[in-house]
C-alpha cells in the first residue's frame, strides 16, 4: 500500500550515486580480429573513457546474445578520448598486429590506436601482451597542441590516416587543420617529419573514407561560418602510387547542404546523407574517372536519416556485406532499418522496447550491431534480428532494473502548441513512483529540461537523471524546442537569429500547456540545461516570469565574449546564424545577453561550472555572478543564488563526486524553492543574498 506525501519528498531508489555511476552511455562500436570493440564512460575512474571489448563466444557465453565477458582494453589511468573539435569522437582504431611490418597483415590478432586525453598524442597497445602503451606521434611544442581523431588504416597498412588539428597559437581561434598520415612503427614518435600531411583543404575535415581498392580518398569539408550542419562538402581526390593524395573535387553538398556521412559502398561507388530535401536521406554517388558523379536518391521520405556531426566518427549508417545498408532513421525517435539500394526497400527488424539508435553502427558476421534505448531500457549495445528474426538484444546491458524499473516515469511524446501556432515537440515525465501518492488536488513541482546543442534534441530513452527527479515526485517535460533535429531542416532553420527566444518561448509554452492541463502547479516550475540548455535556463530567468527557479550549467550568459574570441574555435562562429552577422548585429548581442540584464533575474538559481571548460570558459559565469550580486543596491540583498565550480571538469561533467555533487545541489534548490523535505540526508545548498 502506498502512502501520501508531498511532491518533492518521496523516498526513491535511485540515489544521486546510482545517477552518477550509470551516466553516459557505450559507443564508437567497431568490429576487428573477431572482437567487438567500445568506449565507455568511467565516472568512478575519474570520468575516464575506457576501451572494452568482447567476443563472439557461445561457449562462455553470458546473457543470450552469446558474448565472453567484457574486458578492458586500455587500463586506467589511460583515456582514451580526443579533444579535436573539443568535442571529440572517434578516438581508436584497432590494427592487425603485424600492421606497419613488411608483408600482409594478418587478420586475426589486432592491436589498437587510440588517442590519450592528457596530452592527445596517438599511442599503439597490444591487448593481449603485459607492455605499456607506445606513442606514434611527437609531443607537441604547445600542451594538446597535436590531436588526432577518425583514424582509419591506409590502404597499404603500413599507417594510419586521421584528421590532425594543430593549434598554431595562444588564441582558441589559432588553428590549422589537415589530414596526416602517421606510421604504425612508431618512428613519428620521435621524428615529425616521418608523419606526412595528405590533405589540406577545408578549414574542417571529417569522415576521411579511402575506397575499397585504395584508389580514391573522400572526406567532408567545411568552413566558417558554416557549422557542419548548415553546409559541407564531400570532396573526393585520387590517391596516387606514391601514397600521396591529389587535388580534390566536390562531388556533393555546398554552403547550404548539410552531409553528415558518407561511405564506399564500391571502388567508384559513395552512399551519402544530406539533407537537400530538407531532410537528412540517403544517395548513391557514382563517380567517375573525371570526377564527375552522378548521383540517385535512395528511399527519399520525410525523416531523417541522419544528424548533426558534432563529433567526428558518427555512423548513422553502414554497408553490409551483402551490398544492403544498416540504417538509423525516423522522426522524433529512429529505428534500425535495412535498405536495400537496389529496390529501394526498407525493412525494419523487430526491436522490442528500443525507441532511439544512437549513431554508431558495425557489422559482425553480416549483422549490424548498435547501441540502443527505449523508455524502459537505458542505451546498451543491442543486436537486433535481419529478416524479422529476433536476437535477445544485450550483449552489455545497465543497471540491475528490477526495484528501478517500478519508479521509471510513463514518459510520453507530447506536441505542444506555441506561439503563432507553431509545434513545440516535447516529452513529459510525470512523477512516479509506487510507493507513495500525493495528497489528493495537489499539482506537481515541474522542471524544464532544455537540451544541449542547441542543434540537437532529446530522445525518448530511460534516463536515470530524469528518474531521480520523477521518482521523488517532481515532474519532467523535456522541450525539443524550434531549432531541434529530427523534424527536418525547417524545424531546424526556426532558430535562426533567434536564439534566445524561439527556444525561451517553446520553453515555456511546454510549462504553460501542463499548467492548463492541471498537471503542474504554476508557482512551482522551474528550468535547467546544460551548455545551449544552460543558455536558455538563463535567458529564460531574464526574458520570462514563468519560472521559480533554475539550474544553470557551464552556459553560454554573454553573446558578445563568445562571438569574440570566448570559445573554441569549432564554435566560434556558429552565432552567426543562432543570433545574427557580427559586428552588424552587435546591439541585438548586447540585449539578448542575460549577462546585461542582472535587474531582470527575478527568481533563485544554481550555476554550474567546470573550471576547465574551453568551450564555455568561467569567465562568463564570474561576471554573471558578479553583476547579480551588483543588483544587491542598497537594500543590501540579491535574489538568491549559488555558483559551485569542479577542478578537472571540462564542458559537462564526467566525474562521479561531482555529478553527485551537482545532482544534491539541484535537488536543495527545488526544495528551497518549491517548499518541501527530501527524503535524502543531503547537504543543503547555500544561496547567497
Amino acid at each position: 500500500m502506498s502512502r501520501i506525501a508531498p511532491y518533492g519528498s518521496w523516498p526513491s531508489p535511485i540515489g544521486a550515486e546510482l545517477t552518477a555511476e550509470h551516466d553516459g552511455r557505450p559507443g564508437w562500436l567497431t568490429h576487428a580480429g573477431g572482437f567487438l570493440w567500445w568506449v565507455r564512460p568511467m565516472p568512478a575512474q575519474g570520468g575516464r573513457s575506457a576501451l572494452l571489448r568482447a567476443r563472439r563466444d557461445e561457449a562462455r557465453a553470458v546473457g543470450p546474445a552469446g558474448w565472453s565477458e567484457p574486458e578492458v582494453v586500455v587500463p586506467a589511468p589511460w583515456n582514451v578520448r580526443t579533444r579535436v573539435h573539443e568535442y571529440g569522437g572517434l578516438a581508436y582504431l584497432p590494427v592487425p598486429a603485424s600492421a606497419g611490418q613488411d608483408g600482409h597483415p594478418g587478420q586475426d590478432r589486432h592491436d589498437v590506436v587510440f588517442a590519450e586525453f592528457s596530452d592527445q598524442r596517438l599511442y599503439r597497445l597490444d591487448p593481449d601482451a603485459a607492455g605499456e602503451p607506445w606513442p606514434l606521434t611527437p609531443v607537441p611544442s604547445r600542451p594538446s597542441g597535436w590531436r588526432y581523431a577518425e583514424p582509419v588504416l591506409a590502404p597499404d597498412a603500413h599507417e594510419v590516416w586521421c584528421v590532425r588539428e594543430e593549434h598554431t597559437g595562444p588564441e582558441p581561434t589559432d588553428v590549422r587543420r589537415s589530414v596526416v598520415a602517421v606510421p604504425l612503427d612508431g618512428s613519428g614518435a620521435d621524428d615529425a617529419s616521418a608523419i606526412r600531411e595528405l590533405v589540406v583543404d577545408r578549414h574542417f575535415l571529417a569522415c576521411l573514407r579511402p575506397s575499397p581498392d585504395g584508389r580514391l580518398l573522400a572526406w567532408i569539408g567545411w568552413e566558417h561560418p558554416n557549422m557542419p550542419w548548415d553546409g559541407a562538402e564531400l570532396r573526393v581526390a585520387v590517391i596516387d602510387d606514391d601514397g600521396t593524395v591529389g587535388a580534390p573535387v566536390t562531388v556533393a553538398g555546398g554552403p547550404d547542404e548539410s552531409i553528415a556521412q558518407a561511405e564506399w559502398i564500391a571502388a567508384d561507388t559513395l552512399v551519402l546523407a544530406g539533407d537537400a530535401s530538407g531532410w537528412w536521406n540517403l544517395r548513391r554517388l557514382r563517380v567517375g574517372a573525371d570526377g564527375r558523379a552522378e548521383a540517385d536518391e535512395l528511399c527519399p521520405r520525410a525523416e531523417e536519416f541522419a544528424g548533426p556531426l558534432w563529433q567526428l566518427g558518427m555512423r548513422w549508417f553502414e554497408p553490409l556485406p551483402d551490398g544492403r545498408l544498416a540504417v538509423i532513421h525516423g522522426r522524433a525517435t529512429t529505428s534500425l532499418g535495412i535498405l536495400d539500394p537496389a529496390t529501394g526497400k526498407l525493412e525494419e527488424p523487430a526491436a522490442g522496447d528500443y525507441t532511439e539508435w544512437a549513431p554508431t553502427l558495425t557489422t559482425v558476421d553480416g549483422v549490424p550491431v548498435g547501441v540502443a534505448g527505449g523508455p524502459s531500457t537505458p542505451f546498451e549495445i543491442a543486436v537486433p534480428g535481419v529478416g524479422g528474426a529476433v536476437d535477445e538484444s544485450v550483449v552489455v546491458g545497465g543497471e540491475d532494473r528490477g526495484e528501478i524499473r517500478a519508479v521509471l516515469p510513463a514518459s510520453r511524446p507530447r506536441t505542444f502548441t506555441g506561439p503563432d501556432g507553431r509545434e513545440v515537440h516535447a516529452i513529459v515525465h510525470p512523477p512516479q513512483n509506487p510507493h507513495v501518492t500525493a495528497p489528493d488536488g495537489e499539482p506537481a513541482p515541474y522542471v524544464v529540461f532544455a537540451h544541449g546543442g542547441p542543434t540537437g534534441r532529446v530522445p525518448l530513452v530511460h534516463d536515470l537523471e530524469v528518474a531521480f527527479f520523477t521518482s521523488r515526485g517532481i515532474g519532467v517535460v523535456e522541450v525539443n524546442y524550434g531549432g531541434s533535429t529530427g523534424h527536418g531542416r525547417a524545424y531546424r532553420d526556426r532558430l535562426r537569429r533567434n536564439w534566445g527566444v524561439v527556444d525561451v518561448d517553446d520553453c515555456v509554452t511546454a510549462a504553460i500547456a501542463l499548467v492548463d492541463e492541471g498537471a503542474a502547479d504554476p508557482a512551482r516550475l522551474g528550468i535547467r540545461g546544460g551548455s545551449a540548455g544552460g543558455w536558455t535556463s538563463a535567458a529564460a530567468l531574464v526574458f520570462s516570469d514563468v519560472f521559480a527557479c533554475a539550474t544553470i550549467m557551464y552556459p553560454v550568459v554573454d553573446l558578445t565574449e563568445f562571438r569574440t574570441g570566448g570559445t573554441h574555435d569549432f564554435e566560434s562562429q556558429y552565432l552567426e546564424s543562432l543570433v545574427g552577422p557580427w559586428p552588424q548585429e552587435a546591439e541585438r548581442y548586447r540585449e539578448r545577453s542575460p549577462v546585461t540584464h542582472p535587474e531582470r533575474v527575478s527568481a533563485p538559481f544554481v550555476l554550474l561550472q567546470g573550471l576547465e571548460d574551453e568551450i564555455c570558459p568561467p569567465a562568463q559565469c564570474e561576471r554573471f555572478v558578479a553583476s547579480i550580486a551588483g543588483t544587491a543596491g542598497t537594500a543590501g540583498t540579491a535574489v538568491p543564488h549559488a555558483y559551485l565550480t569542479f577542478e578537472g571538469e571540462q564542458h559537462g561533467f564526467r566525474r562521479k563526486e561531482t555529478i553527485v555533487a551537482t545532482l544534491h545541489a539541484e535537488l536543495s534548490l527545488y526544495a528551497q524553492v518549491f517548499g518541501f523535505t527530501p527524503a535524502d540526508d543531503l547537504p543543503e545548498l547555500t544561496l547567497v543574498r
